[in-house]
């Protein structure tokens, strides 16, 4: 075992966090490669073995291409990370867990201008001859070097790339990407509709309830908690009886024992008593409903986060 304290970053366009080293199973190998191979693990993925990334607590969260982590030690080929772009009561550095140090590059001092953010579902990296690199998912966040014609220079993991401006917005420093009405969280929301649920899932490959609010949540330019119950312990709170004050793009949040228990699901209110969500195994982002649901009766807070269309001029 080899002590270390120092930053890394995510050299995969995804690379899924793992609660210990022995956690990933045989038919996980695709998705602990690099290059990672996630939409051939995903799909083949049959149900069981994808609801036991859950009931096994396999899984803890993911990590973006470029996204910096903590590496604390190794162990057979493995990196005990704290993902410090996730704010988690796990530990107030960020998101604990484990991934595979072959996913990992160790940082090497850059000059930047800025950060560059994708947009797009999906964005085409590429090599600074014009040849394709990796894929690379929806608010994947990169530092900029500068600009010229139709592309942004930007410094991955990997080295200097190409990316196109079309596929990015852009901002002087990570903390200051421009903050949208919370309203348009659920526009963003929309475009991953019919998307499956995965657990632990921070991509546009597939999300998890609290990892799609997240990530919704990011893209308009707002840090929250990772977990669904630290989310509902923070941000505005909101009249759970008085549906008239919800706004579009707050967060709603469900319990067990209609709404007594620990929270387990958060979604976004999309307006006219809908709601906007990454269910669970087996189903897929969706708007359903809520009257005389389940998740109705199971309805324990409201909260938001930034502000709304009026609030912000």
């Amino acid at each position: 075992m080899e002590t270390i304290v120092n930053t890394w970053y995510c050299a995969v366009s995804v690379a899924t966090v793992w609660t210990s080293p022995v956690s990933a199973r045989a038919i996980d190998e695709p998705g602990i490669a690099n290059p990672v191979r996630l939409t051939r693990w995903l799909e083949n993925l049959p149900y069981a073995p994808r609801l036991d990334l859950c009931d096994g607590n396999r899984i803890q969260t993911q990590l973006l291409f470029g996204e910096p982590v903590i590496v604390e030690e190794v162990q057979d080929g493995w990196a005990k990370v704290i993902a410090v772009w996730q704010p988690s009561n796990k530990d107030e550095r960020g998101y604990p867990g484990w991934v595979p140090l072959i996913q990992l590059k160790e940082a090497k001092p850059i000059h930047a201008i800025g950060f560059a953010r994708v947009t797009s579902g999906k964005a085409q990296l590429w090599n600074m001859d014009g040849t394709p690199s990796v894929v690379i998912p929806f608010n994947s966040t990169l530092p900029y070097i500068d600009e010229s014609g139709t592309h942004l220079r930007v410094c991955a993991p990997t080295g200097e790339a190409l990316l196109l401006k079309h596929d990015a917005e852009i901002a002087p420093s990570i903390h200051q990407f421009k903050k949208q009405p919370v309203s348009v969280v659920v526009d963003k929301g929309l475009i991953f509709l019919d998307l499956p649920y995965l657990w632990g899932g921070m991509s546009s490959y597939g999300y998890d309830c609290s990892g799609f609010t997240y990530s919704m949540l990011k893209a308009c330019g707002y840090s929250i908690p990772r977990d669904a119950s630290d989310q509902a312990g923070s941000g505005e709170e909101i009249p759970l009886d008085n549906q008239s004050l919800w706004r579009k793009g707050d967060l709603l949040f469900f319990a067990n024992n209609e709404g007594t228990a620990s929270v387990r699901h958060v979604g976004f209110y999309f307006g006219n008593g809908l709601l906007l969500h990454s269910h669970n195994t087996g189903k897929s982002v969706e708007v359903m409903k809520l009257a005389g649901t389940k998740l109705e009766r199971e309805l324990c807070a409201v909260r938001r986060y930034g502000m709304t269309k009026g609030e912000m001029g």
